[in-house]
Protein backbone atom coordinates (compact mmCIF):
# COMPACT_ATOMS: atom_id res chain seq x y z
CA UNK A 1 0.00 0.00 0.00
CA UNK A 2 1.60 3.75 -1.14
CA UNK A 3 1.75 6.93 1.40
CA UNK A 4 0.51 10.28 0.20
CA UNK A 5 2.13 13.19 1.07
CA UNK A 6 0.55 16.47 0.47
CA UNK A 7 2.92 19.06 -0.19
CA UNK A 8 1.15 22.28 1.33
CA UNK A 9 1.56 26.12 2.30
CA UNK A 10 1.74 27.85 5.49
CA UNK A 11 -1.21 27.22 7.64
CA UNK A 12 -1.35 30.92 7.76
CA UNK A 13 -2.36 30.90 4.07
CA UNK A 14 -5.89 29.86 4.62
CA UNK A 15 -8.31 31.47 6.97
CA UNK A 16 -9.23 31.02 10.23
CA UNK A 17 -12.63 28.92 9.30
CA UNK A 18 -13.40 25.08 10.69
CA UNK A 19 -12.06 22.19 8.89
CA UNK A 20 -14.99 19.28 8.26
CA UNK A 21 -15.45 17.46 11.33
CA UNK A 22 -13.89 14.03 9.98
CA UNK A 23 -10.67 16.09 9.11
CA UNK A 24 -11.01 17.69 12.71
CA UNK A 25 -10.90 14.59 14.11
CA UNK A 26 -7.96 12.66 11.75
CA UNK A 27 -5.85 15.74 12.73
CA UNK A 28 -6.59 15.54 16.12
CA UNK A 29 -5.63 11.39 16.20
CA UNK A 30 -2.54 11.80 13.82
CA UNK A 31 0.98 11.63 14.79
CA UNK A 32 2.50 15.56 15.34
CA UNK A 33 5.78 17.28 14.73
CA UNK A 34 7.54 20.40 14.32
CA UNK A 35 10.27 20.56 11.77
CA UNK A 36 12.15 23.28 10.15
CA UNK A 37 9.88 26.25 8.31
CA UNK A 38 10.53 27.62 4.91
CA UNK A 39 9.88 26.97 1.31
CA UNK A 40 13.78 25.43 0.95
CA UNK A 41 12.93 23.61 4.16
CA UNK A 42 9.81 21.68 3.18
CA UNK A 43 11.65 20.65 -0.26
CA UNK A 44 14.69 19.28 1.16
CA UNK A 45 12.85 16.92 3.51
CA UNK A 46 11.32 15.23 0.41
CA UNK A 47 15.09 15.45 -2.05
CA UNK A 48 18.43 15.15 -1.18
CA UNK A 49 20.99 16.35 -3.13
CA UNK A 50 24.49 15.90 -3.52
CA UNK A 51 26.78 18.23 -2.98
CA UNK A 52 24.16 19.32 -0.47
CA UNK A 53 23.77 22.89 -2.14
CA UNK A 54 20.77 24.28 -3.63
CA UNK A 55 21.28 25.03 -7.18
CA UNK A 56 17.76 26.26 -8.40
CA UNK A 57 19.33 27.60 -11.65
CA UNK A 58 20.80 24.51 -12.95
CA UNK A 59 18.03 23.00 -11.80
CA UNK A 60 15.69 24.44 -13.97
CA UNK A 61 17.95 24.98 -16.87
CA UNK A 62 18.23 21.31 -16.82
CA UNK A 63 14.67 21.07 -16.98
CA UNK A 64 14.42 23.63 -19.73
CA UNK A 65 17.04 22.95 -21.77
CA UNK A 66 19.04 19.86 -20.74
CA UNK A 67 22.73 21.14 -21.03
CA UNK A 68 23.18 22.33 -17.34
CA UNK A 69 26.37 19.97 -17.12
CA UNK A 70 29.74 21.48 -17.12
CA UNK A 71 28.60 25.29 -16.49
CA UNK A 72 27.45 27.29 -13.12
CA UNK A 73 24.42 28.42 -13.43
CA UNK A 74 22.14 31.32 -12.39
CA UNK A 75 19.01 32.75 -12.45
CA UNK A 76 18.50 36.58 -14.19
CA UNK A 77 15.03 36.75 -14.53
CA UNK A 78 12.89 39.83 -15.45
CA UNK A 79 11.88 42.22 -12.80
CA UNK A 80 9.44 45.01 -12.26
CA UNK A 81 10.95 47.57 -9.42
CA UNK A 82 8.95 50.45 -8.38
CA UNK A 83 10.78 53.93 -7.02
CA UNK A 84 9.46 54.86 -3.20
CA UNK A 85 10.84 57.20 -0.68
CA UNK A 86 13.46 54.50 0.83
CA UNK A 87 14.73 53.39 -2.22
CA UNK A 88 13.03 50.80 -4.45
CA UNK A 89 10.45 47.99 -4.28
CA UNK A 90 10.30 44.65 -6.24
CA UNK A 91 6.63 44.58 -6.94
CA UNK A 92 6.74 41.32 -9.68
CA UNK A 93 9.21 39.09 -11.33
CA UNK A 94 8.95 36.28 -13.11
CA UNK A 95 5.36 34.39 -14.47
CA UNK A 96 3.87 37.56 -12.14
CA UNK A 97 4.52 40.15 -15.40
CA UNK A 98 3.79 37.57 -18.12
CA UNK A 99 6.74 37.75 -20.44
CA UNK A 100 6.28 36.53 -23.90
CA UNK A 101 8.74 35.32 -26.47
CA UNK A 102 8.39 39.00 -27.85
CA UNK A 103 9.46 40.39 -24.71
CA UNK A 104 12.31 38.73 -24.60
CA UNK A 105 13.19 38.80 -28.33
CA UNK A 106 13.42 42.98 -27.64
CA UNK A 107 15.09 43.22 -24.46
CA UNK A 108 17.87 40.26 -24.64
CA UNK A 109 19.90 41.77 -27.07
CA UNK A 110 20.33 45.10 -25.54
CA UNK A 111 21.53 43.36 -22.73
CA UNK A 112 23.87 40.33 -23.27
CA UNK A 113 26.70 42.87 -24.38
CA UNK A 114 26.72 43.46 -21.02
CA UNK A 115 27.36 40.38 -19.58
CA UNK A 116 29.64 39.45 -22.49
CA UNK A 117 32.21 41.60 -21.25
CA UNK A 118 32.57 39.67 -17.76
CA UNK A 119 32.52 36.11 -19.93
CA UNK A 120 28.61 35.49 -19.31
CA UNK A 121 26.16 34.40 -21.60
CA UNK A 122 22.49 35.23 -21.58
CA UNK A 123 19.43 33.81 -22.59
CA UNK A 124 16.02 33.19 -22.34
CA UNK A 125 14.41 29.37 -23.05
CA UNK A 126 11.70 30.16 -21.22
CA UNK A 127 10.38 33.99 -21.41
CA UNK A 128 9.85 33.59 -17.22
CA UNK A 129 13.20 31.67 -16.74
CA UNK A 130 16.28 33.67 -17.81
CA UNK A 131 19.65 32.96 -17.50
CA UNK A 132 23.36 33.01 -16.97
CA UNK A 133 25.91 30.70 -17.89
CA UNK A 134 28.56 31.12 -16.16
CA UNK A 135 32.53 29.60 -17.16
CA UNK A 136 32.95 26.35 -14.06
CA UNK A 137 34.62 27.72 -10.85
CA UNK A 138 33.10 30.97 -10.73
CA UNK A 139 32.51 31.99 -7.32
CA UNK A 140 29.22 33.38 -6.37
CA UNK A 141 27.84 35.39 -3.25
CA UNK A 142 24.38 34.15 -1.99
CA UNK A 143 21.41 35.30 -3.42
CA UNK A 144 17.78 35.61 -1.81
CA UNK A 145 15.09 33.85 -3.99
CA UNK A 146 12.42 36.91 -5.61
CA UNK A 147 9.85 35.64 -3.32
CA UNK A 148 12.29 37.03 -0.72
CA UNK A 149 12.07 40.51 -2.02
CA UNK A 150 8.97 40.62 -3.55
CA UNK A 151 6.87 43.82 -1.88
CA UNK A 152 10.04 44.48 0.21
CA UNK A 153 13.11 47.38 -0.12
CA UNK A 154 15.12 45.51 -3.08
CA UNK A 155 18.46 47.05 -1.92
CA UNK A 156 17.89 45.18 1.38
CA UNK A 157 18.43 42.37 -0.73
CA UNK A 158 21.82 42.82 -2.58
CA UNK A 159 24.66 40.65 -2.55
CA UNK A 160 27.06 42.30 -0.04
CA UNK A 161 30.07 42.64 0.28
CA UNK A 162 33.87 42.28 -2.51
CA UNK A 163 31.55 39.35 -3.52
CA UNK A 164 28.56 41.22 -4.12
CA UNK A 165 30.07 43.89 -5.87
CA UNK A 166 30.16 42.70 -9.31
CA UNK A 167 26.49 41.61 -9.00
CA UNK A 168 25.78 44.80 -7.62
CA UNK A 169 27.19 47.19 -10.67
CA UNK A 170 25.91 44.30 -13.11
CA UNK A 171 22.01 45.04 -11.98
CA UNK A 172 22.41 48.59 -11.47
CA UNK A 173 23.64 48.50 -15.22
CA UNK A 174 21.22 46.35 -16.48
CA UNK A 175 18.64 48.51 -14.97
CA UNK A 176 19.62 51.07 -16.49
CA UNK A 177 19.52 49.45 -19.80
CA UNK A 178 16.18 48.45 -19.71
CA UNK A 179 14.46 51.92 -18.25
CA UNK A 180 15.90 53.19 -21.33
CA UNK A 181 14.98 50.62 -23.55
CA UNK A 182 11.40 51.20 -26.05
CA UNK A 183 10.04 47.94 -25.60
CA UNK A 184 9.27 49.06 -21.97
CA UNK A 185 7.26 51.72 -23.33
CA UNK A 186 4.88 49.20 -25.41
CA UNK A 187 4.63 47.11 -22.50
CA UNK A 188 3.02 49.88 -20.38
CA UNK A 189 1.00 50.82 -23.52
CA UNK A 190 -0.60 46.90 -23.44
CA UNK A 191 -1.60 47.19 -19.81
CA UNK A 192 1.81 45.74 -18.78
CA UNK A 193 4.20 46.38 -15.99
CA UNK A 194 7.80 46.99 -17.32
CA UNK A 195 10.70 44.32 -17.09
CA UNK A 196 12.93 47.68 -15.62
CA UNK A 197 15.08 44.92 -13.54
CA UNK A 198 16.38 41.81 -13.47
CA UNK A 199 17.44 39.66 -10.32
CA UNK A 200 19.90 37.28 -9.57
CA UNK A 201 18.97 34.16 -7.84
CA UNK A 202 20.01 30.48 -7.34
CA UNK A 203 23.63 29.78 -8.18
CA UNK A 204 25.51 26.62 -8.76
CA UNK A 205 26.04 23.77 -10.56
CA UNK A 206 23.69 20.94 -11.24
CA UNK A 207 23.90 18.21 -8.63
CA UNK A 208 26.14 14.57 -9.13
CA UNK A 209 22.50 13.19 -7.61
CA UNK A 210 19.31 13.97 -6.26
CA UNK A 211 17.15 11.23 -4.07
CA UNK A 212 14.01 11.26 -3.09
CA UNK A 213 11.75 8.47 -1.21
CA UNK A 214 8.82 9.40 -3.70
CA UNK A 215 8.31 6.94 -6.64
CA UNK A 216 6.02 9.72 -8.20
CA UNK A 217 5.44 13.49 -7.91
CA UNK A 218 2.91 15.88 -8.89
CA UNK A 219 3.42 19.20 -9.57
CA UNK A 220 3.14 21.84 -12.32
CA UNK A 221 6.03 23.67 -10.24
CA UNK A 222 9.15 24.28 -12.34
CA UNK A 223 11.59 23.27 -9.85
CA UNK A 224 9.91 20.40 -8.20
CA UNK A 225 9.58 19.00 -11.38
CA UNK A 226 13.17 19.63 -12.37
CA UNK A 227 13.75 17.83 -8.64
CA UNK A 228 11.55 15.15 -9.69
CA UNK A 229 13.54 14.57 -13.12
CA UNK A 230 16.82 14.48 -11.85
CA UNK A 231 15.77 11.70 -9.00
CA UNK A 232 14.27 9.70 -12.12
CA UNK A 233 10.57 9.76 -10.72
CA UNK A 234 7.26 9.30 -12.51
CA UNK A 235 5.55 12.70 -12.96
CA UNK A 236 2.00 11.50 -13.83
CA UNK A 237 0.10 8.24 -13.71
CA UNK A 238 -1.71 5.67 -11.20
CA UNK A 239 -2.12 6.79 -7.52
CA UNK A 240 -1.34 3.67 -6.19
CA UNK A 241 2.34 4.23 -5.71
CA UNK A 242 4.27 6.86 -2.82
CA UNK A 243 3.08 10.46 -4.31
CA UNK A 244 4.06 13.66 -3.55
CA UNK A 245 1.29 16.03 -4.37
CA UNK A 246 1.67 19.81 -4.74
CA UNK A 247 -1.01 21.38 -3.31
CA UNK A 248 1.01 24.81 -2.16
CA UNK A 249 -1.34 27.02 -4.48
CA UNK A 250 -4.35 26.10 -2.01
CA UNK A 251 -5.69 28.70 -0.52
CA UNK A 252 -9.22 27.61 0.36
CA UNK A 253 -9.95 25.81 3.22
CA UNK A 254 -13.10 24.15 1.68
CA UNK A 255 -10.89 22.30 -0.60
CA UNK A 256 -8.46 21.48 1.22
CA UNK A 257 -10.85 19.53 3.76
CA UNK A 258 -13.53 18.45 1.31
CA UNK A 259 -11.43 18.04 -2.16
CA UNK A 260 -7.79 17.32 -1.08
CA UNK A 261 -7.68 15.49 2.51
CA UNK A 262 -11.54 13.32 2.77
CA UNK A 263 -11.18 11.14 -0.42
CA UNK A 264 -7.42 10.18 1.30
CA UNK A 265 -9.47 9.60 4.48
CA UNK A 266 -11.67 7.27 2.85
CA UNK A 267 -9.34 5.64 0.99
CA UNK A 268 -7.24 4.64 4.22
CA UNK A 269 -10.23 3.17 5.79
CA UNK A 270 -10.83 0.97 2.15
CA UNK A 271 -7.44 0.18 2.81
CA UNK A 272 -6.02 1.62 -0.05
CA UNK A 273 -3.76 3.87 1.52
CA UNK A 274 -1.18 3.03 4.52
CA UNK A 275 -0.55 6.70 5.62
CA UNK A 276 -1.37 9.89 4.60
CA UNK A 277 1.14 13.16 5.57
CA UNK A 278 0.75 16.73 5.83
CA UNK A 279 3.73 18.99 5.16
CA UNK A 280 2.96 22.46 5.84
CA UNK A 281 5.36 25.25 4.88
CA UNK A 282 5.50 26.38 8.49
CA UNK A 283 6.82 23.57 9.67
CA UNK A 284 3.46 21.56 10.94
CA UNK A 285 3.37 17.93 10.21
CA UNK A 286 0.57 15.31 10.38
CA UNK A 287 0.94 11.66 9.95
CA UNK A 288 -2.38 9.81 9.82
CA UNK A 289 -2.90 5.90 9.25
CA UNK A 290 -6.07 4.23 9.77
CA UNK A 291 -5.39 2.76 13.12
CA UNK A 292 -5.83 6.04 14.60
CA UNK A 293 -9.28 5.64 14.11
CA UNK A 294 -8.89 4.20 17.85
CA UNK A 295 -7.51 7.09 19.63
CA UNK A 296 -11.55 8.11 19.84
CA UNK A 297 -10.44 10.18 23.19
CA UNK A 298 -8.33 12.48 21.23
CA UNK A 299 -10.32 15.97 20.91
CA UNK A 300 -10.41 17.06 17.33
CA UNK A 301 -7.57 19.99 16.15
CA UNK A 302 -8.61 22.85 13.72
CA UNK A 303 -6.05 23.90 11.47
CA UNK A 304 -4.65 27.20 13.30
CA UNK A 305 -4.93 25.30 16.68
CA UNK A 306 -2.48 22.70 15.59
Amino acid sequence: MATATLLLPARSRFPAAPLPDDVAKALGRAERSSVQAGERAQLQRHFQLQPAHWPVAALTRQLDVGDAADAIWLRADPANVVPDMQGARMMGHGDTLRPDAHDAAQLLPALQPLFAGFGFTLDAPVPSRWYLRLPPGTHLPEFDTPDDVLGDDLFAHLPEGDAGRRWRALLTEAQVVLHTHDWNQQRVADGKRPINSLWFWGGGALPQAVQTPHAQVRSRESLLQALARAAGVHADGEQQVDALVDLRQLRSLEQLGNDAIRPLLSALQRGELRRLVLDFEDGVRFEIDKGQRWRFWKKPVQLHDA
